[in-house]
């Protein structure tokens, strides 16, 4: 098994964790040379990849890889397909399975509602636009080769070195209300693990990897901030707040995100709440990565 992670970051390197062992070749892929050798630390095989060509090094690593993982936003069109174009079969000839990391953004706003993988997609965003465009491009490429491609649509990302801790203690943490307002949230290390499993059991499609607790942002500063016993930061309306565009783009989709299919197919999370989740990450002393 020869495993291929484009754009290697981390969520890549989590991946990169889970299928590390038994004899497994993993590969990532990273825009910057500085970023090398924090992949290699990783024991991960690094490679440079800009989104514009693929050298000749990296070409060649290509002709064994069995599992490919792309998870390099997509800008005006996917980079990865855009390259590998109608060459993708003779670049990688021994491909068996392919895993696309999307986002719970393509469904876009819901009014709170619980959306499963059925829901149609009503994207707001022009990021989210272009994963939904995406996610049809690796699922095509899946059908004609013949091989399993699986879509998974990640909730908000956190783990060691990226949470709420991290933010009370920059003091970044905000805690802003909106009337409503719910959010689903994912462990990187679920990512990783739902990611081996799905390639394991040769599954494609498309699955929502998110814990099982959507709930108002507010309430994760409130819980972490419990933990660490420390103070919250005071409430700030949501309307009056000073927020990028970005920022302020989240709070304009609101839903409840379902993981029921991929429990369904046999997934078991580590980390299906955000307390108990939180609670590890403080107790283990992980929390700073």
């Amino acid at each position: 098994m020869h495993v291929m992670i484009f754009g290697c970051g981390y969520s890549g390197t989590a991946i990169a964790k889970a299928f590390a062992g038994d004899g497994v070749r993993v590969s990532g892929t990273t825009r910057s040379a500085e970023k090398m050798d924090g992949l290699r630390a990783n024991g991960i095989e690094a490679f440079l990849f800009d989104g514009e060509a693929i050298e000749e090094e990296l070409r060649q690593a290509l002709g064994g890889v069995t599992h490919l993982i792309q998870s390099i936003a997509p800008g005006q069109a996917d980079p990865l397909l855009r390259l590998l174009g109608k060459d993708g079969a003779s670049l990688l000839p021994k491909l068996e399975w392919i895993g696309y990391l999307s986002t719970v953004g393509v469904y876009g706003d819901h009014g709170g509602a619980w959306v499963n993988e059925d829901t149609p997609c009503l994207p707001v965003s022009g990021r989210s636009k272009e994963r939904l465009e995406a996610e049809e491009g690796w699922l095509a490429m899946g059908h004609q080769r013949g091989l399993p491609a699986a879509v998974l649509r990640l909730s908000g990302i956190y783990g060691p070195g990226r949470n709420a801790f991290c933010n009370l203690e920059k003091g970044t943490a905000r805690r802003l209300i909106k009337k409503d307002q719910v959010f689903n949230r994912i462990r990187v290390e679920d990512i990783g693990a739902a990611t081996r499993f799905l390639s394991d059991h040769g599954l494609g499609g498309i699955y929502n990897v998110t814990d099982d607790r959507p709930g108002p942002p507010q309430d994760v500063i409130v819980e972490a901030a419990r933990l660490m016993g420390v103070e919250p930061p005071p409430e700030q309306a949501f309307e009056t707040a000073e927020l990028t565009p970005m920022a302020r783009s989240f709070y304009g989709e609101n839903k409840r995100v379902s993981n029921a299919k991929l429990k369904a197919a046999g997934f078991e999370f580590s980390f299906p709440t955000y307390p108990m989740s939180l609670a590890q990450l403080w107790q283990n002393g992980r929390w700073r990565g």
